[in-house]
């Protein structure tokens, strides 16, 4: 992928313009982090209160029981949006779903275990440990570099 930047006084606001042969993966994930509507904040209900979570304070975020959790260092947050909504607002590149269930931060993985059959045991460095679903291990490897 080539990245032009011209500066031109002209322009109010700043304007990007794809060229490419085809619609592809790469071209509609660029298209998706550029859009304006796609925020990029996270917020969640804990006490009572509604904080604005720092996704690289995240260490995973999961569904239980019809809700939606964030894991932090500063405690566990309720969150208002589904799983596949977190997971769209997060950056693809650290954020990883691992289950039906449940997001990881690749950041804030401490180790992966791949002898356990079928599944890989993801251990984060908060000392939660978790599992990686069969379904998910092909796209971990691949992550991985495996």
């Amino acid at each position: 992928m080539q990245i032009e930047i011209k500066i031109n006084d002209s322009y109010t606001e700043p304007k990007v313009v794809i060229l490419t042969a085809a619609m592809t993966e790469e071209v509609n994930s660029i298209m998706h982090k550029l859009s304006d509507n796609n925020s990029r904040h996270i917020t969640g209900i804990k006490d009572g209160k509604i904080t604005i979570i720092d996704p690289a304070d995240l260490f995973n975020i999961y569904a239980s029981n019809g809700k939606v959790s964030a894991v932090t260092d500063n405690g566990e947050y309720i969150l208002r949006i589904r799983l596949y909504e977190a997971e769209e607002k997060l950056n693809s590149d650290q954020f990883v779903r691992i289950s039906n269930s449940e997001i990881i931060n690749l950041k804030k993985v401490k180790s992966f275990d791949l002898n356990f059959a079928g599944t890989i045991y993801v251990e984060l460095m908060n000392g939660t440990t978790t599992y990686v679903s069969r379904r998910y291990v092909k796209k971990i490897k691949k992550i991985l570099g495996m």
